[in-house]
């Protein structure tokens, strides 16, 4: 079934890569800069309790590399008011001279919600709050800076702190990525976003919040189809992003396929995993053919993968690019 074609169809992949942790400056650094030799576009920070700060880890990848974008897969808005983030994003836009994506999600695990004394609100109200954390930030980036300052930014010719990027935010700011993949989310995507984030987990039906499941090739068939008919014609101006769980070099698709099924996707039967856009494993021309057949079938151009699977996708970039 082949959804997306068109323009969507033949747009270049982009490559991303999160990080899980951050040991030192010196590793750090060579992490980013071996990543941008073998073809990644993007350097990505989580938004989790007890991982890496978002913006000076952002800040920090693009003065170690040339042309690395960088970005957040997903700030979760909770944690966010929305006159200090847009202060974050504006000053980190600058610094790396407009490298930055910005991305937002509902947020999703209860335990950081609740160590950060944050109160826990139903789906609904958590993506109602992200819509109108959008809506404020779009209003700021279009401002010229705070009355409030007017007088002395005057008097001794400071510049206003707003984004460098345009492209964004109805051309005010940086692009913006929503990710998710419930209707409410993704209907805020279509509405505000330049990029939609498609991860491809589900909370587990009756188990506690931050429980998930990888979802299979006709849920994501689903998910594209209601991202499609809900955007119109704007769907062709849309990029959307796919964040890889699991990535493997192998020469037997099939065992590696029975493996999955019998652990890490006990859900799945052996022929969901083998069609699961969630995962990518095979030969590296297998893992090509893979994606441009992903690109085709569900308009899957930005490919992001977690930190533990840069080094098993980087041949697979060289391949595509």
């Amino acid at each position: 079934m082949q959804w997306c074609g068109g323009l969507i169809g033949m747009r270049d992949f982009r490559f991303g890569f999160n990080f899980f942790d951050l040991k030192d400056r010196d590793s750090f650094v060579r992490r980013c800069r071996e990543a941008e030799s073998r073809g990644y576009d993007v350097a990505l920070v989580p938004d989790h309790l007890g991982g890496p700060a978002p913006f000076p880890t952002m800040v920090a990848a693009a003065e170690a590399t040339e042309r690395l974008r960088v970005g957040a897969l997903v700030l979760n808005e909770a944690f966010w008011n929305a006159h200090l983030l847009a202060r974050e994003v504006a000053t980190a836009d600058r610094l790396t001279g407009g490298r930055v994506e910005l991305g937002l999600g509902a947020g999703h695990m209860k335990w950081e919600f609740d160590r950060a004394g944050i109160p826990w609100e139903p789906f609904g109200a958590r993506v109602d709050r992200m819509a109108a954390l959008v809506e404020e930030l779009g209003r700021l980036f279009a401002e010229p800076g705070y009355p409030e300052r007017a007088e002395r930014d005057a008097a001794h010719g400071l510049t206003p702190l707003a984004p460098v990027q345009k492209s964004g935010f109805g051309g005010s700011g940086p692009p913006l990525l929503i990710g998710g993949t419930g209707d409410r989310v993704l209907d805020q995507a279509v509405r505000h976003a330049d990029i939609v984030g498609l991860a491809g987990v589900y909370q587990a039906p009756g188990k506690p919040p931050g429980t998930f499941l990888l979802g299979d090739a006709e849920q994501a068939d689903d998910r594209v189809r209601y991202v499609r008919e809900r955007a119109g014609d704007r769907f062709a101006e849309l990029e959307l992003n796919v964040l890889l769980q699991y990535v493997e070099i192998t020469s037997d698709r099939r065992a590696a396929a029975e493996r999955l099924a019998a652990g890490l996707l006990p859900h799945f039967t052996v022929e969901q995993v083998l069609d699961c856009p969630f995962v990518l494993f095979g030969t590296v021309e297998q893992m090509a053919e893979q994606l441009r057949e992903r690109r085709e079938r569900y308009g899957f151009t930005y490919v992001v993968v977690h930190a533990p699977y840069v080094d098993a996708l980087a041949p697979v970039i060289e391949r595509l690019k």
